[in-house]
């Protein structure tokens, strides 16, 4: 064959195999075939009782529950990079799950995919919720099928093209989605092995590494399930890593410190707040002291992994420290104390793990907004501290994060004001 003809050749099998591809990947998908499980049972209290439960392990009703709104009928906003997702109504309405049935709330949390055969958005982390047991999946279905139905309309997503497309979330599926062994999964929901329990516990249910998992310009990891940290998108919130014991990692730990923190919000000079004490909040203050138990189990005996630390970096200059200095004096001293030891309930800034991680993001995000520990029945009067907001200027809070993470034996790379204005985001 003549190397013309062999190129035109081998140039039309690989626009041919393009077009397939293409074609496989825009061709609306049909619903994923489910093996009925006692199709014809009927939930009992219990059944419902468990799934209410799970429904709380899950903190379902943080995204499926619009601010003043009816629990579980939808309509909360989501943002992402791309555009808003609202959180679906779950109530049995036929603006919600009014019309499905156990096999088709299986295949949303195995699989991600809708009854009708849509995928789902990443945002649903379905990454997690494939390693749920199909026990528990219909026991969470019997809950929700058993809430008062809501008609209340969830508006549609506002997502910018492609991101809206069918296309695009299965590109997405391929690069990053790993689907949950279910035999595994039934054997891990009940297991008396409290590290598998706990496992289960966390990558599934708990679905932690949604936060705690690095992500690219696609917001995926080829690892889900990691628990090395990362930033929350457009949260501007630093979940820190779970192996690092410098940041949350809990290798060190008491198995009793764990479980007080996820129990009460706090415990020793450790406390919870941003984005966690929600979760503390609405969800783990009300797990079972064993689930609690089987959780800080796993977590303790994760690998360690340290966070790459950032490059040295000049020492902050004189204008900052005393600025910063001066700064610390007028707001923090009173609580934190003039050597950063913490006075009362207020922890201490020398050594603080939060202010000394390499991101900076956790420590403004709690200047600006202020600091405020969960309501729990240990702790039901938390001590909060007030934003500063509307009181400092970019360049006052980066000069007192730099005093607060060089001074009193913190070695924390200083905080320019262009950090701050970056982290801020549009807040």
């Amino acid at each position: 064959m003549k190397p013309r003809s062999l190129f035109s050749l081998r140039t039309g099998i690989t626009a041919l195999a393009m077009v397939a591809v293409g074609v496989w990947l825009a061709w609306p998908a049909a619903p994923i075939a489910i093996t009925p499980v006692n199709p014809l049972a009927m939930p009992d209290t219990t059944t419902i009782e468990r799934g209410r439960y799970l429904a709380v392990q899950g903190n379902c009703q943080g995204c499926h529950t619009a601010r003043g709104g009816t629990p579980f009928a939808g309509g909360r906003a989501i943002d992402t990079p791309y555009g808003k997702v609202f959180g679906a109504n779950l109530t049995p309405s036929a603006a919600g799950l009014g019309g499905w049935n156990a096999d088709d709330f299986w295949r949303a949390l195995h699989h991600g995919q809708s009854r009708d055969g849509r995928w789902l958005n990443p945002v649903f982390p379905f990454n997690n919720t494939t390693r749920i047991a199909r026990a528990d999946s219909d026991a969470l279905f019997a809950y929700l099928s058993n809430l008062p139905p809501s008609d209340a309309p969830v508006p549609a997503d506002e997502l910018r093209w492609p991101y809206n497309t069918q296309l695009a979330l299965r590109v997405w599926r391929a690069l990053y989605f790993v689907q949950g062994d279910a035999a595994a999964a039934a054997n891990d929901a009940v297991a008396v092995d409290e590290v598998r329990r706990g496992a289960y516990l966390v990558n599934g249910l708990g679905h932690c590494s949604a936060c705690h998992v690095s992500r690219n310009a696609l917001s995926g990891n080829r690892d889900m399930l990691d628990l090395a940290g990362g930033l929350i998108p457009l949260q501007n919130w630093y979940a820190p890593s779970l192996l690092d014991p410098a940041e949350a990692g809990v290798q060190d730990w008491t198995l009793e410190a764990i479980v007080a923190l996820f129990r009460d919000g706090r415990t020793g000079s450790a406390s919870v707040s941003g984005p966690m004490a929600e979760v503390v909040q609405h969800s783990t203050q009300h797990w079972t002291p064993e689930d609690l138990r089987a959780m800080a189990i796993h977590l303790q005996q994760l690998p360690r992994q340290q966070v790459a630390a950032p490059p040295p970096t000049d020492a902050p200059d004189e204008r900052a420290l005393r600025v910063g200095g001066e700064r610390y004096e007028q707001h923090c001293a009173q609580c934190h104390g003039p050597q950063g030891e913490g006075v009362g309930l207020y922890p201490p800034l020398a050594g603080n793990r939060t202010l000394l991680m390499a991101s900076p993001a956790n420590a403004l995000q709690t200047v600006l907004q202020g600091g405020f520990g969960p309501s729990t029945a240990g702790h039901p009067r938390p001590f909060g501290m007030p934003p500063f907001v509307l009181e400092l200027s970019e360049q006052d809070i980066a000069d007192v994060l730099t005093y607060a993470r060089t001074q009193w034996g913190n070695l924390a790379a200083p905080v320019s004001a262009l950090d701050v204005r970056q982290l801020r985001g549009s807040r």
